[in-house]
Parts: C-alpha cells; structure tokens; sequence
C-alpha cells in the first residue's frame, strides 16, 4: 500500500536498547495535503474521513493534427477533469495506504501520456498496493481491464470499492477491486488469471517499510515472471533521515528496494530502466527531484 519510509533509522548498537522500550507508533501526514488545496466540504460517508478533489487534465487521444479553414494549425485544449477521493488525513505506518501520496500523481501523469498515445489501448492493468484507488481510476480511462489490489486491512478495500462509485463516469475499462497481500503468493483461482493476462503492473509508493519492500519485490519477480511478456511502472519517493551509523542523510527504503532488485534481476531476463521524468504533469502537484520512476520488463 502507498506510503512513506521509515521515518526513524538508529545504528546497530542502539537497536537493543530501543527495542526495550516500548515505542508508540508513528503517525504520519501526507505532505500534498500542505501543499495545494484540494479540500472539498462533501461529507464523507465514512467517519473520520475527509473528501480532497484532485484537479487533472485530460487531453484527447492522439490523432493526425487538424488544420481550419485558413490553414492554422487547430489547437485543442486538453478537458479538465477531477478525481474524487475519500480518504484519511492521517493515520498510523501500517495504514498509510488510506492517504494520497505524490507517487500516484506521478503514475497517473505517466498513465495520461501513455494513454492520449494509444500505448494501453486494449491492456490489462494490474496495480499493487493500490491505497485509495486513484492511479488505477486513471488507467481505467484507456485500458480494456484494470484490477486494483491491496492488502485487506484496514477497510482498504472498502474505501476502493467507495472511491470507484465516485468516479465511475471516469472509468471506461472494465473495472475490478481484489485483494492482493506481498506476504502471501497464494493467490485466488480468479486473481492467478488476472495475473495471467495482465500486460502492464503499476505501483506508487510502496516501498516505505523495509520488510513490505522484501515482500512487494518477490511479489514482482513472481508476477513479471508469470506469462510473460510483461511491464512494471513503480514511482516512488527517496525519503531521507539523518543516521548515526552514516552520520549523514540516507535512503535506507530506497537503498534496500535497490540491493533487493539487483538481485532478483540477476539471471533474469528483465530490462530494467530508471525513466526520465520529462513526461507533461497533468496533475497538481510538486514533482520533487526526490521521485523516481523504474521500468522493469521482462521479456
């Protein structure tokens, strides 16, 4: 599910004496909800939550230019559009998922420039740790299939299933919410075939937590290696906290999301790319220098 990393990192020598104590539980804020103001006075349904409208801008699918009659070049403007979300505006590590993070945006600005391209015309789409549901309400705007998953905790799900009666006029693509835990490859008979016959994965923010990480990146190897051809869009955000072991700001997440795919790619046969975020933002938000976007296909 979407989220940020850990937020507190200690050397070695300090971890026993940590864990004799007893810590509370961090809460976390995603930071897009200071950043822009995307509040709505709609009254969420459920209890405790808030409803954000995120502008985007929609442009029409790709076509040979047009020209009027004086011979200029006709210009259209790309539709503007909202996604209707409801969701939490804070909660605990495990719950992040219930958040919007910047990832999403990104992916859903990647989704929109491959889309208005015709590059997911007649696709499958698969998204893990899906949180609120948004990029996959994106794909679902080009794709044939999209199957939006999480884990089923927390009432994720649920709140999927709700954002999906929001923005059903959006969604073209025959649309389906399953549940998907990394921990546990066991897999439905319905969900193997879905997996079976997806084309393109997507994924926004899940490495926050250096075990999910582990769990998420076996998930991957398993599913690109399934039927393949197949592609993986994974954003992220590089969080960075000050360690006493490195006496420096680091990575940790993201360091071990790295050492963790250099190793499953060996012997394999993936293509594996850092992208180049030089693709329009449709989206409002702040598009960091700390996000990155991989592609990883395996052939």
């Amino acid at each position: 599910m979407p989220g940020p990393s850990s937020l507190i990192s200690v050397s070695n020598k300090f971890t026993f004496v940590l864990r004799a104590v007893k810590m509370p539980e961090l809460t976390v804020t995603s930071e897009i909800y200071g950043e822009y103001n995307y509040n709505t006075k709609i009254t969420p349904l459920i209890e405790g939550n808030v409803i954000s409208e995120f502008p985007f801008l929609l442009p029409k699918n790709y076509h040979k230019p047009q020209y009027d009659d004086d011979e200029d070049l006709d210009i259209e403007r790309p539709k503007k559009e909202v996604i209707k979300i409801e969701h939490s505006s804070k909660t605990k590590l495990a719950l992040v998922g219930l958040q919007v993070w910047r990832g999403a945006f990104l992916i859903g600005d990647l989704l929109i420039y491959l889309g208005v391209k015709g590059a997911l015309k007649e696709k499958t789409i698969l998204e893990l740790g899906a949180g609120t549901g948004l990029t996959s309400f994106i794909a679902g705007i080009y794709a044939k299939k999209v199957i939006c998953t999480d884990i089923n905790l927390g009432g994720i799900l649920d709140l999927i299933k709700l954002n999906t009666k929001y923005n059903e006029k959006l969604i073209k693509a025959e649309f389906r919410v399953d549940a998907l835990d990394f921990t546990n490859m066991a897999w439905s008979q319905q969900l193997s075939k879905d997996i079976r016959d997806t084309d393109i994965i997507i994924a926004a923010d899940v490495v926050y937590d250096d075990d999910v990480t582990a769990a998420f990146v076996a998930t991957v190897q398993k599913i690109l290696n399934t039927n393949s051809p197949k592609t993986l869009y994974m954003a992220l955000e590089k969080r960075y906290v000050f360690t006493i072991e490195h006496m420096d700001s680091v990575a940790p997440c993201y360091e071990t999301f790295l050492s963790l795919l250099d190793k499953v790619k060996n012997g394999s046969n993936w293509t594996v790319e850092q992208m180049t975020l030089d693709f329009p933002e449709y989206f409002t938000y702040d598009r960091v220098k700390e996000l990155v976007l991989w592609k990883i296909s395996s052939a």
